[in-house]
């Protein structure tokens, strides 16, 4: 099976750090986009297992991401990383689609944790 991830953030540098948690678990293909507008166009020529997006980005946000990958028919798994934790901003991903949600900062484990359910992550 298949473990390619679409890695969406503005941030160069949390970029890597999420990619060092992602091979800290196995996770080893991950292609990065730095906004949703560059992740939208990479989500519509290969084929993902698993997105994972900042929220706050410029050009086009993670919810506008992934309003756009559910409009397109895909049921592959989005989390949102955000600083964002306030409950309405929780319920608004959650009933655009997210499978599910992730705030920044977080340690390795709860990264783990959110991600056994939809790729295969080795500790």
């Amino acid at each position: 099976m298949s473990q390619k991830v679409l890695l969406v953030d503005d941030s160069g540098v949390m970029r890597k750090i999420i990619l060092r948690a992602l091979n800290a678990i196995g996770i080893s293909d991950v292609v990065e986009a730095a906004d949703g507008a560059q992740a939208l166009a990479l989500f519509g020529e290969e084929s993902f297992q698993l997105v994972l997006t900042d929220w706050n980005m410029p050009n086009m946000n993670g919810l506008e991401l992934l309003k756009a990958i559910r409009s397109s028919g895909s049921t592959t798994p989005v989390i949102m990383i955000t600083t964002e934790s306030e409950q309405g901003r929780v319920l608004e991903a959650i009933q655009a689609g997210a499978s599910n949600y992730l705030v920044k900062p977080f340690e390795q484990e709860t990264l783990m944790d959110k991600l056994q359910k939809y790729v295969a992550v080795s500790a």
